[in-house]
């Protein structure tokens, strides 16, 4: 019931304050010595000549019709920008999301089990260093171990771009010989699921094609996964020695059960909340956290994009991908809330 006026609040946030900027739009795309004529008619080709209050309506009624409007940096529809940019770091951050989970899950388990060990000390130190090193620097840190010191090793992987040059996707649609109409809905879904890169190779066997992919993407998605792993590793451990106290756990042990039943049928299961929660909040983190990752990486993804679109106020750029990000972010809460009454079926709507 919240989604629709949270999301209107975050399109009249962003809306004011990328205006509050100092700057305007047509400094930054003609320069310092643009004249006043030229400013002028950039703005009235670009619709910034109205009142604010009235690009705010013409906006607004817009995003109902999902016209996000056109890059005055990039000379494009907002929207073939998000079918473009958005796969790689939907790629990006899901695969960082799937290190994490299957990082920090088992540790915040064993970290837990051996409660006041020195396993659990080790753990948790791991956990806060990954919490600590920040991103761009162990990006680079990652790219010169892997790309420098182990170059003509079998460990050496990419330290830039999407794929090897040469190494090209051909989108599913094209691979299985479909026909579509261009400039449709549809048409564009299946550019954008195209775009997939590690998914649409998967799909269509390009197994070389996948392989470079997936080569290309370990350091930027282990380099932007450290952070949540450590997070996630933190509250599973917490939130699972909470669960371990309690009494139906004692029970469970007086009768005699194995205690990695206990702790994973049991426990574990009963814990998981707070864990799902982290989860759902570090993924809507992580799609909007990826402008250090995609830049130390060179990836085309939204992060680079929104950076470039900030720096030479491109209002439409800015606005269509934060209001894209808040709408994703809005879903997966969605989706997480609902994921409650499976987890624990005390809290099922009757």
């Amino acid at each position: 019931m919240l989604a629709v006026p949270v999301l209107i609040g975050i399109v009249l946030v962003v809306f004011f304050l990328i205006r509050a900027i100092p700057g305007d739009p047509c400094t930054a795309m003609l320069g310092e010595r643009a004249t006043v004529e030229a400013c002028e008619r950039f703005n009235e080709a670009n619709g910034l000549n109205e009142p604010v209050i009235v690009q705010l309506g013409i906006y607004m009624k817009n995003i109902v019709t999902l016209n996000l409007g056109e890059s005055v940096r990039f000379s494009r529809p907002v929207t073939q920008l998000i079918i473009e940019r958005l796969p790689t770091t939907t790629e990006l951050a899901l695969s960082a999301l799937v290190i994490s989970i299957a990082v920090g899950v088992p540790l915040g388990i064993i970290s837990a089990r051996k409660h006041n060990s020195i396993i659990d000390s080790a753990t948790m130190a791991f956990a806060n260093i990954g919490v600590s090193m920040p991103v761009f620097w162990l990006g680079l840190m990652l790219a010169y171990l892997f790309a420098v010191v182990f170059r003509g090793t079998p460990l050496e992987l990419p330290p830039s771009g999407r794929l090897t040059a040469g190494v090209f996707s051909i989108p599913y649609y094209e691979a299985w010989g479909w026909h579509l109409q261009d400039g449709t809905f549809w048409s564009k879904f299946h550019e954008y699921i195209g775009n997939h890169v590690i998914f649409n190779s998967f799909i269509t066997a390009q197994w070389d094609v996948w392989k470079d992919a997936v080569r290309h993407m370990i350091l930027p998605a282990v380099a932007l996964s450290t952070i949540p792993m450590a997070i996630i590793a933190r509250i599973t451990r917490s939130s699972l020695l909470e669960a371990m106290n309690k009494d139906y756990i004692r029970t469970a042990r007086a009768k005699g059960a194995k205690e990695s039943r206990v702790v994973g049928l049991h426990a574990l299961r009963n814990s998981m909340l707070p864990v799902v929660t982290i989860i759902g909040l570090q993924l809507g983190a992580l799609l909007g956290g990826a402008i250090l990752t995609e830049t130390v990486f060179r990836l085309a993804g939204i992060g680079t994009a929104l950076f470039d679109a900030i720096t030479g106020r491109d209002y439409a750029v800015v606005q269509g991908f934060t209001v894209l990000i808040a709408a994703i972010y809005v879903i997966v809460n969605l989706l997480v809330d609902l994921s409650y009454g499976y987890l624990d079926p005390r809290i099922r709507v009757k």
